[in-house]
């Protein structure tokens, strides 16, 4: 059974000039309500200074509960949906956002991460039902599993219906655990999925924690996102023949992982000259087979991994990864090349960006320009709908640790220019600007 999420037909997508005039009207943010909330949530799976709260474990269950109801008594129409997603309908007609983000962590992890934007939303979100104003309202979701426990952005991909049944009956966590029994202990099966009806939200949009040292670098207080990048990961597997080390002349060795090591010097000398600004990549992990110091490695395994906003730049560094793969074979060592992982770039809105822009500006907020180099529910919604994501700063750019954190007064700030940004997305819906 779905559980359709429905709304007023006359939040179709608009069009905006490039700049925008000062709001003068502004949608009024607590600021102190806001912290309370995030701590509180922070209290759920509390692990020093950070949270241990994965998904479908007790306390992420329990958050989740105490969200719902923190949703209820800010006036939303709030349930739990059966993957876990939270969704707080706003009562108020009119053009309708919808905004949110995650609750779940990674194992010992931040207290900000994904739990921010899903607070942003609900602080914004009943900022407005007390304003009274009629111009239209936001709606409030917390997904489920975006950080892939059982499976990557299990939430969004349910709610914007690209999940397939049997891809749920194939998950399970890295001991072994389906996901359907996960489900199961909380009862879900049989509650309606919270899924979007196209063509009725306005936008998405998800604040976020920057995740890296970039806004603090450049003493920017606001980071406005431009795309979410692609990722392609490979998997090589060099294999070889295992001798002595002390008696195999080295011109008759089937070394496989010296044939590891020339390709990924070649490698990271390649992909500096082919990549583009804000590439990354990574060699994340190799192992030797067997693994003695007096035995010529057998067997040996490299993952790599790049990253950038353009599939054009994904697509060259892939054509070289593979153009130095059928090399290594011509040798003593075979090779075989996996592609395990290819995610196509998200962009986001930029027109939506520039209303953030603005609101920054209203503000007299530093802001910026920037990729996102890590994967978000955005990077789903934005499949769908106009999408816009909006980062503050991260202090010493740390997250995914206990240690991740955030200055409040850029938390509060934050919150203040995405409700900005709301209104004047709000309006605009309505009179075209």
């Amino acid at each position: 059974m779905r559980r359709r999420v429905r709304y007023n037909r006359r939040s179709e997508r608009f069009a905006y000039a490039k700049i925008y005039s000062t709001v003068t009207v502004m949608i009024e943010i607590d600021g102190d309500r806001l912290m309370e909330d995030l701590r509180k949530l922070a209290t759920f799976g509390k692990l020093g200074t950070g949270v241990d709260r994965t998904a479908f474990s007790p306390q992420d269950m329990q958050a989740r509960q105490w969200l719902r109801d923190r949703m209820i008594d800010s006036g939303l129409d709030a349930y739990i949906d059966s993957v876990g997603n939270v969704f707080g309908a706003s009562p108020t007609g009119g053009s309708k956002i919808v905004m949110g983000s995650h609750t779940d962590s990674v194992p010992q992890g931040g207290w900000l991460d994904g739990a921010m934007g899903v607070i942003y939303g609900l602080e914004i979100s009943r900022a407005l039902l007390e304003s009274g104003a009629t111009e239209g309202c936001v709606d409030v979701i917390a997904f489920q599993d975006e950080e892939g426990t059982y499976l990557p952005c299990l939430g969004s991909r349910t709610f914007c219906g690209e999940l397939a049944g049997e891809e749920i009956d194939a998950a399970m966590d890295g001991s072994g655990h389906p996901l359907r029994e996960a489900m199961a202990v909380y009862d879900l099966a049989e509650r309606g999925a919270a899924q979007f009806e196209p063509g009725f939200y306005t936008a998405y949009l998800e604040a976020h924690i920057e995740q890296g040292p970039r806004l603090e670098a450049e003493n920017k207080r606001i980071g406005i996102v431009t795309g979410i990048v692609g990722i392609r990961r490979f998997r090589l597997t060099f294999t070889g023949q295992a001798d002595h080390a002390g008696t195999t002349p080295m011109v008759m060795r089937k070394d496989a992982g010296a044939a590891l090591i020339d390709l990924a010097h070649v490698l990271q000398s390649d992909f500096r000259r082919l990549a583009a600004e804000n590439t990354v990549w990574n060699l994340g992990d190799a192992v030797f087979e067997p693994g003695a110091p007096n035995v010529v490695p057998a067997r040996a395994v490299l993952s790599v991994e790049f990253r950038d906003t353009s599939s054009q730049v994904l697509d060259r560094l892939e054509a070289r990864l593979r153009e130095l793969a059928d090399q290594a074979t011509t040798g003593p060592v075979s090779l075989d090349t996996a592609k395990v992982v290819s995610l196509e770039p998200t962009p986001m809105d930029s027109d939506l960006g520039d209303r953030i822009a603005t609101a920054a500006a209203t503000h007299e907020a530093a802001w910026m320009r920037m990729p996102s180099g890590a994967g978000h529910d955005a990077m789903v919604l934005g499949r769908h709908m106009p999408t816009a994501m909006m980062f503050v700063p991260s202090i010493g750019g740390r997250s995914h640790d206990i240690v991740e954190d955030t200055a409040e007064a850029d938390i509060v700030l934050g919150c203040r220019v995405l409700a900005t940004a709301v209104k004047s997305i709000l309006s605009g819906a309505i009179d075209g600007r």
